[in-house]
Formats: structure tokens, C-alpha cells, sequence
């Protein structure tokens, strides 16, 4: 680190003394040292050459500016402020030097300050309120690996976006882009912090993202406390969803907005990767039910704001904030929220704070749920939210879901017990809220692996897609369904649309390629399981579906090779047992069948079937069939178009089964 008796020099009117001592003693007590000049008499030469000696040898210069500033057109203050400019001169154009600091609500347009503040990112810190996000930017500059981080506006300062993102940088963007920063604190204090980038940087002429287009980025939890890192995301993609709603507006999907969490990347790099014009970022600090948000609104182009405004709301009014703050962002960026959208926002919500909380939880728990055990946590979280608010249509859905998918691991009547109560949480849900997709998305998931009702789960898919065709969830449930059921060229365009709004989700890109897969086009599905595995190297179950694709291409020894690297997965075992019967290698595929047999007993009856036709034994692989039809085994849903199943397409028995199934046009 810089020597410490000179790291950091603080400017201010003397009118900002007490916002100046609050942002010193912060800085302080994160073991930086500060130069604060508290003279009530300023004056003489001595203390002139102490105040030139110590500008001269700081790392870091700080001005603070304010309506106070503004009001003093003459003052020692703007001396200080040449002579930092002045020395800045002298400085690379890399190094980062002035860090000004604004304490009020005075806007960076009517600023009456050097050109060469406006050349660089701005904090604000209301009334002297200082995170320690803010402690942590000044450390990382004054650290000597970034002591030359970028001071010109062509490469905004890194270090200042991780005040709100943490360790994300701000620093190239990759066009011209309108670049939507949203700082979101929800505090009992007054102070707000977020960043300012002040003028736009160059751009790469390949990146031409849609000029509606957004990705909101996780707020950062500045509580103190991790426990409250689900309110953060969760309250994050309320704010996503809500903008979802917004006509014309292309909203990067959760999983790839917030894929960057915790990354050191800049936000040219984030921009250019989600293919969006505008990013919306910001921190989170929770105290009670009191919630404090100051937004702003940056074009990248100009530097200017768009848009700001500070929201002080009880947690009880989030969903009319989550309406308040889209429609501004529409406003800003020259999109329209009409009115029908903007009572979508709130559809299915909740007024309860409490259930509010109970149901970001749910939501955290049930995107990092891996086991049954998971599960059971996750429904019982939401069962809380439901149990506080009777009526909120979106923990019902959610709910049903995950009964959905509890059930799927589950063997016979606590199977049935499970789909049970998640078609009861599904039709509750739209009861509620008739126009929620999230409703109809879950009556599609129980009619499609509940009950096997294949025509009414694609109406629900339908129906769920008309009402949020921005929903990147909803595109790929529905799109696969689709192309499950034969209607191939829909189905592939949800699920291009999908990976459009959500480029780094491996879900997106695994289900695609699964898609391809079902449609006969294996060699574009290997591509496909590719991409996946290059966005998430331990995800070991895509070796299953490669192999499957190989299996499919009749390379039969790239399948086996590729299922051997995951073989105690049941698609992994399903592969080996046809692989190595196409290899010669008999032994090895009875052996295999007889471990599933053992594992999963009648629960893998399909998979039985669909070995035996690989095998060529029609007679077997058809008593599994209608094994797995007695049993309503959910893996009939692909039967129309598994190629695994393509030699029993002209038997009886199974067009018997096919008819049964209907199966919609």
C-alpha cells in the first residue's frame, strides 16, 4: 500500500465538514490514512506549502462536491481542486487519481467542477454515509496492482462498480451502449452508494445488442450479513421479472444476469456476453421492513443521466416499487409500459412483508436444492409464505413445482401423493391469479409428468407462453414440450429465443441441445452439449445426453466413452447398456441393465423398454412399455419422438400405447 501518512486527501467546503469527518473516520477505521484539514482559520504561507505538499504526495484525491460547492464560487476548496487537476496533468492517462464524492443530491449536469472530474467516475454518499464497499474501492486503488487503474473516460475507474457488484469492474463497455446502473439500498440509515460512469468508451464493431435490451445484474448484500443474501438476489429478480412486463423490452434472464456474481469481470465484457445495450445494477442493505432505493439511470453514450430518483418504502409496498421503478426504466429508455403491463407486475404478489421474505427464501433454497431433502426444505418455506398469505399465487406456484419435482424422485403412492398436491397448488395459483404464467407453467409440469395429460400440459405451456413470452423459463419448458410432442420448428425457435435471453444458462443450452437431440439433429445437439459443458465443466450429467447424440450418430465408441466419465447416472447406464451391445461387448450391456434393474426396480420401466428396442428384442422392450403405462411412468412423455424407441414404431402394441397417451396434433 501507498505511504501512509499521505494516501488519501480530502477536499470539501468547510459547510461539508461534518459530511467530510464521517467519510474520513470511515476510511480511517478500515486502516487507510487521511489527510483532513479541520482549520477553523485557513491562511499563511506554512499552511499553503503543508496543503500543496500534501496534494502533491497523496495517491488518491477526494473532492467532495455539494449544493455547498455549488454555492461557493470562490473558496481555498477549488485551489485544492486545480492543484489535484493540475497534478493530474502530469499523471498517465491509466492512473487513477481523483475520486470525487458527492454528498447530496446535486446532479453531475449542473456541477460546477473541473472538466476533468467529469472524465471520471463519481460516489455518492449521502450526508457523508460511507459503505464499506466504498473503503474497499479505495483500498483496491491505493493497492499498488491497481495504482495505474484507468483514469481516462475511454476506461472508466475499475474498483468502482464493486461497490455495487462486489468484484464485478466497470470498464469497457463494448458499444455505445445506454448503460442503466440502479443503486438499491434498503436501510434505516440515509446514505445511498453507487457508481457514475461519466462518459462512454469504445466500441467494438462487432457488438450491436438490441437497443432495448437490459440485463439486471445482482444487487450486493451491504448488510453485514450473509444470511441476508437471499433477500439481495431474491429482491433483484423481483425487479427482473417486473421488467419483463415492459413491451419491447429484451431482459437478460436471472441465471445469466447473474452469472457474473462474485466474477472479477467488467461490464463491456457482461454487456457484450448477454448481448444487451443497458445494465441495471445495485446493493442491498436491509433493516426491518424499511426500504430505501436510489436509482439512477447512466447513457453510456453522453455520460449523462437519464434518469434518478431515491424510493423510500415500507417492504409491505415492494410490489407497487417494483411497478414504480420499471416504469421509470421504460420512461428512460423510450419504452412503453402500458397500463395492462404494469398491473402484470403485481399480479400473484403479496402486501405481507413476512410472506414476502419467507418466499425469497423459498426461491434461494429451491435454486441451490440438489436432494429430495432440498426439496422438502423449499416446500416447507413456501408452505411458511402461504401459510401467512392465504392468497399469493406466485408461493402456490412455486409450490407446485416443487411437489412436481419432489414427486419425480419419489416411488409409488408418495409419488402420487406428491403430484397430487402439486395439482392442487397449480389450479389454487391460477384461481387466484388466472393470467399468472407462472400458474399455468405448473399445471403444464403436473399434466405433463403427473397425469401424462400430454394435450392439456401443451395448452398449459401455450397458454403460460402468450402470457409471458419474455420469460426465459417459460420459453424453455414450453419449447421442449414442443418439440416432445412433434412440433419441432415451434419448439426449436422458444428455445433459440430462450438462449437469446439467457446465453449463459446451462439449463438453456443443455435443453436445446436435448431438443436437437429428439428432432434427429445430433450432430447440432453435440455442439450444443458443448457449449454446456463450457459454461459448467462439473456438470457431469451433459456426458449422458453426449452420448446419447454420439450413440445416435452410430458412434457407438465416442458413446461409451463418454458415458463411462458420469456411469453411475441412470441416461449414463441407459447408454452404456445399447453401446456396448452395438460394440459386441454383451456382457457389459446385461450387466448394466441388470444394476438398473436392481437400483430402480418397475421406476425405470421406460428405460427398460427403450434398451430392449436398441436391442432388438420387440417382445421385451413392448411388456416394459406397457409396464411403464400402467404405472404412468412421466418418461412416456417422450415417446412420440425418442429415437431409442424408432424400432417399435410400426408395432401394434405400441401405436396402441400411442393412441392411449393421445398425444395432441
Amino acid at each position: 500500500m501507498a505511504e501512509a501518512s499521505h494516501a488519501v486527501f480530502l477536499s470539501y467546503a468547510s459547510q461539508d465538514a461534518e459530511a467530510a469527518k464521517k467519510i474520513a473516520v470511515a476510511l480511517r477505521t478500515g486502516g487507510i490514512e487521511v489527510f483532513l484539514d479541520q482549520s477553523e482559520l485557513r491562511g499563511g504561507d506554512a499552511w499553503d506549502q503543508k496543503i500543496r505538499h500534501e496534494i502533491h504526495e497523496c495517491v488518491i484525491f477526494i473532492p467532495i462536491i455539494s449544493q455547498h460547492s455549488q454555492e461557493r464560487l470562490e473558496g481555498y476548496f477549488r485551489h485544492e481542486w486545480n492543484l489535484a487537476v493540475e497534478r493530474a496533468h502530469h499523471m498517465a492517462r491509466q492512473k487513477s487519481f481523483l475520486v470525487p464524492v458527492v454528498v447530496d443530491g446535486t446532479g453531475d449536469r449542473e456541477a460546477l467542477v473541473p472538466d476533468e472530474f467529469r472524465a471520471v467516475q463519481w460516489t455518492r454518499l449521502t450526508a457523508g454515509e460511507t459503505p464499506q464497499a466504498f473503503v474497499e474501492r479505495i483500498k483496491r486503488l491505493l493497492s499498488p496492482d491497481l495504482a495505474t487503474a484507468s483514469q481516462a473516460p475511454a476506461s472508466p475507474v475499475p474498483g468502482a462498480a464493486p461497490g455495487i457488484r462486489g468484484t464485478v469492474r466497470a470498464s469497457q463497455r463494448s458499444k455505445p451502449v445506454q448503460l442503466a446502473i440502479i443503486a438499491v439500498v434498503v436501510l434505516a440509515t440515509p446514505a445511498a452508494y453507487f457508481w457514475i460512469s461519466k462518459h462512454p468508451t469504445p466500441s467494438l464493431a462487432s457488438f450491436a445488442p438490441p437497443a432495448h435490451s437490459i440485463a439486471v445484474l445482482p444487487f450486493v448484500n451491504m448488510s453485514g450479513d450473509k444470511e441476508q443474501e437471499y433477500f439481495s438476489e431474491g429482491l433483484t429478480e423481483e425487479i427482473l421479472n417486473s421488467l419483463t412486463e415492459v413491451t419491447n423490452l429484451q431482459v437478460a434472464a436471472r441465471t445469466s444476469s447473474f452469472y457474473f456474481k462474485g466474477k472479477d469481470v467488467d461490464l463491456g465484457t457482461i454487456a457484450h456476453k448477454l448481448n444487451v445495450a443497458s445494465v441495471l445494477e445495485g446493493s442491498v442493505r436491509r433493516s426491518g421492513n424499511t426500504v430505501r432505493i436510489t436509482a439512477q439511470l447512466i447513457n453510456a453514450i453522453t455520460g449523462y443521466h437519464l434518469w434518478s430518483h431515491t424510493y423510500d418504502r415500507d417492504l409491505g409496498d415492494v410490489l407497487k416499487l417494483e411497478t414504480e421503478i420499471a416504469g421509470a426504466v421504460a420512461s428512460a429508455l423510450k419504452v412503453s409500459l402500458l397500463g395492462e403491463q404494469a398491473a402484470r407486475i403485481e399480479l400473484g404478489g403479496t402486501r405481507n412483508p413476512a410472506a414476502f421474505d419467507a418466499y425469497l427464501r423459498g426461491r434461494k433454497a429451491g435454486i441451490t436444492s440438489r436432494s429430495s431433502k432440498d426439496r422438502l426444505t423449499v416446500i416447507a418455506t413456501l408452505t411458511e409464505a402461504i401459510g401467512l398469505d392465504p392468497n399469493y399465487a406466485l408461493a402456490f406456484a412455486n409450490r407446485s413445482i416443487e411437489f412436481s419435482e419432489y414427486a419425480g424422485n419419489e416411488p409409488g403412492s408418495a409419488r402420487r401423493e406428491s403430484f397430487d398436491k402439486a395439482q392442487a397448488d397449480a389450479e389454487k395459483a391460477i384461481a387466484l391469479a388466472p393470467d399468472l404464467a407462472e400458474g399455468h407453467t405448473a399445471l403444464a409440469v403436473y399434466f405433463e409428468n403427473g397425469a401424462l395429460d400430454l394435450g392439456r400440459a401443451s395448452a398449459e405451456y401455450e397458454r403460460a407462453l402468450a402470457l409471458a413470452p419474455g420469460n426465459a423459463r417459460v420459453l424453455i419448458s414450453a419449447g421442449f414440450n414442443a418439440v416432445m410432442m412433434g412440433r419441432t420448428e415451434a419448439g426449436i425457435a422458444a428455445l433459440r429465443r430462450a438462449i437469446a435471453l439467457d446465453p449463459l444458462s446451462r439449463n438453456a443450452r443443455a435443453t436445446f441441445g436435448r431438443a436437437l437431440y429428439f428432432a434427429r439433429q445430433s450432430q447440432e445437439a453435440l455442439v450444443a452439449f458443448q457449449d454446456t459443458h463450457a459454461l459448467d465443466p462439473e456438470y457431469s450429467k451433459i456426458y449422458a445426453d453426449s452420448g446419447l447424440a454420439y450413440y445416435a450418430l452410430r458412434d457407438f465408441e465416442h458413446a461409451h466413452t463418454s458415458c463411462e466419465s458420469n456411469p453411475d447416472y441412470w441416461a449414463s447406464q441407459q447408454c452404456l447398456a445399447v453401446s456396448y451391445e452395438k460394440l459386441g461387448r454383451h456382457v457389459d450391456a446385461e450387466r448394466v441393465l441388470a444394476k438398473m434393474k436392481a437400483e430402480d426396480g418397475d421406476d425405470a420401466a421406460y428405460q427398460y423398454a427403450a434398451i430392449y428396442a436398441q436391442w432388438g428384442n420387440g417382445g421385451k422392450a413392448l411388456e416394459w412399455l406397457e409396464t411403464a403405462m400402467r404405472l404412468r411412468d412421466p418418461g412416456l412423455v417422450q415417446l412420440k419422438t425418442d429415437p431409442l424407441m424408432d424400432p417399435l414404431h410400426k408395432e401394434p402394441r405400441f401405436l396402441a400405447v400411442m393412441r392411449e397417451l393421445k398425444f395432441p396434433n
